[in-house]
């Protein structure tokens, strides 16, 4: 059996075994390993298995992501998220749907300080759906705005998502995080846009608030002080340059652990469990790497990304067919892998061929974001749907699907935007990072 034949036949495994909920860490490493071997022989495959763990975790680009992780548990346990939502609804307070579009800017802005979208939309259907519900709203639009605006943090930095396929892709994270700054300011506008025209065509889903005072207003707009200052120093100081990643997501998490106890927000029992969860969360996250290295090392071996690369050549197709068939292929795979086992599993695979063809590396990791974003709240995986039904048990699975196909449309935009127009995402790495 040659050894492409191995290489495909263990991807088609690799894929039962995660459709069977098979942990991805395992499943990754299992395949990566027994394929290794079947080319290699056993010596030279556990010789990988032994030294992979000590390479992974001795790199330093992995050592942003517990550091990025703390920030958000801090910001998370300190109730930010409150503070995002009350200072949204005040720039959208008297406009018919004001919460539903103040939920839409509170996940834009609290995923800048969270970076994980799984944690934007629990935390904002804790905040967002009852204060939703107490006005009047139809689930369905709730749901449908807690989902998707859920997603606007792995796209708004700093994502822990950008963060993977850096690692994977051997790309700059900075030029990452610049890049995937004015297509989340798209994506949100899209959203925004997409709240109005659910409420046109659906009246009865939505009414208008309480009109607040202007004093009101700038009470909850100058609260958001600690996010803005939290943003700005952590992130504007990476894009201006005063720090590289690493040291950026410390000043980060150092000075949101400041803020928090100095406000009296989080206390030492809080922060110890801020750093807890931050540990569990990213041990998951390095075996999972871990898995994904061994995996990649086998791909390399069967030279099934290299046979791909060339079968499309041969095939005559424009690069902008191949990447909208690449499109297609990860919006299927989004009904049954998470974002990160996407990036995992596929990067290796595709990278050669979006190299091939042209595209920028970094243009494509935004694109990889906002196409793994869909798969986050479009049926049957879906997570961030999952995530709402855990946070507000008496919602139906059916209202939160529902709400989520206007804003799948919504995405399905902004992927053709970014295909038509890429310097949509490469302007800002262009202008700061051109030098």
């Amino acid at each position: 059996m040659t050894p492409q034949m191995i290489g495909v036949i263990g991807m088609l495994v690799l894929l039962v075994l995660i459709f069977i909920r098979v942990p991805v860490a395992v499943a990754l490493a299992v395949v990566g390993m027994v394929g290794y071997a079947a080319i290699e022989g056993w010596g030279k495959a556990l010789l990988i298995v032994g030294t992979t763990p000590f390479e992974v975790a001795s790199g330093y680009a992995l050592s942003v992501l517990p550091l990025f992780i703390l920030m958000g548990q801090v910001t998370s346990k300190a109730g930010m998220s409150t503070k995002m939502f009350k200072a949204s609804k005040s720039i959208f307070n008297g406009f018919r749907g004001a919460e539903a579009m103040a939920t839409i800017g509170a996940c834009a802005g609290f995923g800048a300080i969270c970076g994980s979208s799984l944690a934007t939309a629990a935390t904002m259907s804790q905040v967002a759906i009852p204060e939703m519900r107490k006005y009047g709203y139809d689930d369905r639009l709730s749901a449908g705005v807690v989902a998707a605006g859920g997603t606007l943090g792995i796209l708004v930095p700093p994502s822990i998502i950008f963060v993977i396929y850096a690692v994977v892709a051997q790309q700059s994270l900075l030029k990452l995080f610049a890049a995937g700054l004015t297509p989340a300011l798209v994506l949100t506008a899209l959203y925004l846009l997409t709240v109005l025209l659910v409420i046109k065509a659906f009246p009865t889903w939505a009414r208008g608030d309480d009109l607040l005072n202007w004093r009101e207003r700038l009470g909850h707009l100058a609260a958001l002080w600690e996010i803005a200052f939290l943003f700005g120093l952590s992130i504007g100081g990476m894009y201006i340059g005063w720090f590289s990643p690493t040291e950026g997501a410390a000043i980060g998490a150092f000075t949101a652990i400041v803020l928090a106890m100095a406000t009296g927000r989080l206390t030492p029992a809080g922060l110890w469990e801020c750093a807890t969860k931050a540990v569990q969360t990213t041990a998951m996250l390095i075996f999972i790497i871990i898995g994904a290295y061994v995996f990649s090392y086998f791909t390399v071996l069967t030279q099934v990304p290299v046979g791909l690369a060339t079968w499309v050549r041969d095939m005559g197709l424009s690069p902008l067919a191949v990447m909208t068939t690449l499109v297609m292929i990860y919006i299927v795979l989004g009904c049954f892998l998470d974002g990160i086992g996407m990036i995992l599993v596929t990067v290796p695979i595709f990278y050669p061929l979006v190299v091939e063809n042209g595209f920028d590396p970094v243009w494509f990791g935004v694109l990889l974001v906002v196409v793994i974003e869909v798969g986050l709240i479009h049926p049957p995986l879906g997570m961030n749907l999952f995530v709402i039904r855990s946070q507000i048990a008496d919602i139906s699975l059916k209202a939160i699907y529902l709400g989520t196909l206007p804003f799948l449309v919504a995405q399905g935009a902004l992927i053709v935007l970014l295909l038509l127009f890429p310097q949509i995402a490469m302007w800002l790495p262009d202008i700061l990072y051109s030098r």
